[in-house]
């Protein structure tokens, strides 16, 4: 689906760009809309009524929510149409059959399963047209009188399958008026040839040892190449996500959109504090402004700070998906958030080496808890990490992937973009920009093993 799906921006992007640069100003957004709607068909045709019936009840709330502005009722009536539908939608697609299995194994019934699959950035779509409503409701945002350029929004198809979570604040001057030039043009080439490079050839490419991982069987491995799984595992999430965001960021670039940043070298952080600040950045700022914020935030006194802290990473973790394992891997994150909130963050703040590495221990091993969905499996994993369990399999596997490993350890960190910024050289940076397009190209057509882990949220 994903390989597709990038092959149909290779193979599509370059006239439809042109098409969108040589269209009138007032045209746009129809296009833009029309673009997206082709794109999303291209990887789910079924669910595009779904797409778009949220579209029309969302617009139809915001233009209900201006109408009765005075009737506090009548707007909360419609705000309440719009959460039902959105989060129904999300409920019932997403977790409904999860729900059906607890309910089976915890009380002994016998209910079928639905046959129903996800919708393709359904998490995504949901969380921007929900905001939007919530935001207008709250007088936060403008209301979209026009229905294309609402629909243009929901449907913008460079954030649409994987984010960053774009926020109708975020960009409504833009979609009225918006010039593209050509600097903006060739930074945007340039953002979406660095993404696509983290993607194709780290992510993929690191992806794969921890694939081969799982292949031998946990019970089968050695404890360094446990640990050397579970890192290959952790810088793949890393460019895999953060490469997708830079592809959109840089796509938007192209169109004459400034989209948030979603990532900002959290692996560099010395606190999980502030690593949740840096790690999917427009996913937290939704939680933080619709869910924690309106539980109280801070401002109720320390325990309920630290309840709030765990509603949040609790639905955070349940956000990626339905399963026990992801809840369990957003409370295991409010564990330390709330360790640093009553002790530690002064103690982490005055180190240098020793916070870094705290930082690095928990985060990997809370991507073990990602990774593994099964109990059981989790279990013997984390055995084999913690109980030495002696054998060379690694060797093989560090001679094979190393230069893999050291690269993606190296663009975890702003080295190579300081280095970029104090050499100043244009010509540089596009041989470079070539040089990456080359490879990440040969690698697609080469390879057979492009997953993508967000996908499917």
């Amino acid at each position: 689906m994903v390989f597709s799906s990038i092959l149909f921006l290779f193979r599509f992007m370059p006239a439809a760009f042109l098409l969108y640069y040589l269209t009138p100003r007032r045209w746009k957004n129809l296009l833009l809309f029309l673009l997206s709607v082709l794109f999303y068909c291209w990887g789910e045709v079924r669910y595009v009524p779904l797409m778009l019936a949220s579209t029309l009840v969302n617009y139809a709330v915001g233009r209900g929510i201006e109408k009765f502005r005075r009737s506090k009722v009548a707007c909360r009536l419609f705000l309440a149409l719009s959460v039902t539908f959105n989060l129904g939608s999300l409920l019932f697609f997403k977790y409904a059959n999860f729900f059906i299995g607890n309910i089976n194994t915890f009380f002994g019934c016998g209910l079928g399963l639905l046959s129903v699959t996800l919708p393709l950035s359904i998490s995504f779509y949901t969380l921007r047209t929900m905001a939007y409503s919530i935001d207008v409701c709250r007088g936060n945002s403008p209301v979209e009188r026009d229905f294309i350029d609402f629909a243009a929004f929901v449907t913008l198809f460079p954030q649409l399958i994987a984010g960053p979570i774009v926020k109708y604040t975020d960009i409504s001057v833009e979609l009225k008026e918006r010039k593209v030039c050509a600097d903006q043009i060739q930074r945007g080439v340039f953002t979406f040839i660095m993404g696509l490079g983290s993607k194709v050839l780290i992510a993929d490419n690191i992806g794969s040892l921890w694939n081969e991982v799982e292949a031998l069987g946990f019970a089968n491995i050695s404890t360094p190449l446990a640990w050397m799984g579970v890192l290959a595992f952790s810088l793949q999430i890393y460019f895999d996500f953060g490469g997708y965001s830079l592809m959109a960021i840089g796509l938007g670039h192209m169109l004459g959109f400034e989209f948030p940043q979603n990532f900002n070298y959290p692996y560099i952080s010395k606190s999980v504090t502030e690593f949740w600040r840096r790690w999917h950045m427009t996913l937290g700022g939704w939680f933080r402004e619709y869910v924690y914020i309106p539980l109280g935030g801070n401002h109720k006194g320390k325990v309920r700070q630290y309840f709030n802290i765990f509603v949040v990473l609790a639905l955070i973790g349940f956000w990626h998906g339905a399963s026990w394992s992801f809840v369990c891997w957003g409370l295991y994150f409010a564990v330390f958030l709330c360790l640093e909130k009553m002790f530690l963050l002064k103690w982490l703040k005055k180190g240098r080496v020793w916070s870094r590495m705290y930082l690095l221990f928990t985060v990997v091993l809370g991507w073990a808890l990602f990774a593994v969905a099964d109990f059981g499996q989790l279990r013997q994993f984390l055995h084999r990490m913690f109980v030495f369990s002696p054998g060379m399999d690694w060797v093989y596997y560090l001679r094979n992937y190393g230069i893999t490993f050291i690269m993606g350890i190296l663009l975890s960190t702003p080295i190579l973009k300081r280095a970029q910024k104090r050499l100043n050289n244009p010509a540089a940076d596009a041989a470079f920009s070539v040089a990456v397009l080359v490879a990440s190209v040969a690698y697609l057509v080469d390879s057979s093993y492009n997953p993508f882990l967000y996908f499917r949220i």
